[in-house]
């Protein structure tokens, strides 16, 4: 998972503010707002929210509440069973995930960095939905090719984002029929609109591929740093 800017309004790193502070391109206001009226999270995701925010040097990949019940109430509405995660960093959305998934639910979360990987798997084994979230380290499009085909129920995408076009490709292979992607930090701060780095024309070109794809219907949402919420069709003409 690349990192993402973490600079407050004064330009400097701000972990004691809090998740929302790093969200440019939302008002503030709005974020905390928006949090305020959120249902709050389980004790245990809250203290993960607080070591990320605390103990790591890149905080603002937190998922964090308003992210993290989203991904929950996509995971409920849709009756998702298999999970596939790209990108663990310290665990939150995995275990927000896993939280509301079936007793049979599964998640497979692949996370390159062992360091982050370590943390993850200390908060997953004490908790009692544990049991559902299989961690795997190395590199996301080798472990995703050895997936089968069209057995996933819904894949999030939060990684490093030159590779989103190619992890968004074998998404769709792994994707079951009427499947979901959610796809983390499409408004990249703002920088999609100007690219002037390779992460940002990655995402740029990630937003225009998703965009031209027939397979599936889409909506860009301005949650935090953007999600794309893509559907898999049921039939492709």
């Amino acid at each position: 998972m690349s990192r993402k800017p973490t600079q407050g309004s004064g330009g400097q790193a701000n972990n004691s503010a809090g998740i929302y502070c790093f969200m440019d391109i939302v008002a503030k206001q709005a974020e905390e707002y928006a949090a305020d009226h959120t249902s709050p999270m389980s004790s245990l995701l809250e203290e993960v929210e607080h070591f990320t925010l605390t103990r790591t040097p890149y905080p603002s990949m937190l998922t964090g509440r308003v992210e993290g019940r989203f991904l929950q109430l996509a995971v409920q509405l849709s009756s998702a069973k298999h999970v596939v995660e790209i990108g663990t960093f310290t665990g939150y959305s995995a275990l927000a995930m896993a939280e509301v998934l079936p007793h049979d639910g599964k998640i497979l979360t692949i996370e390159h960095n062992s360091h982050h990987a370590k943390i993850a798997q200390n908060f997953f084994d004490r908790s009692s939905r544990g049991f559902k979230i299989t961690l795997c380290i190395g590199e996301a499009l080798e472990i995703l090719k050895t997936l089968p085909d069209a057995r996933t129920d819904l894949v999030f995408i939060d990684a490093d984002k030159r590779n989103y076009s190619a992890y968004y490709r074998e998404s769709m292979r792994i994707l079951r029929n009427g499947g979901l992607i959610l796809a983390d930090n499409v408004l990249w701060y703002g920088r999609i609109f100007d690219p002037k780095d390779d992460d940002s024309q990655a995402m740029a070109d990630f937003n225009e591929l998703v965009k031209a794809d027939d397979r599936a219907e889409k909506l860009f949402l301005t949650i935090r740093d953007g999600i794309y919420l893509i559907r898999k069709r049921v039939s492709v003409e």
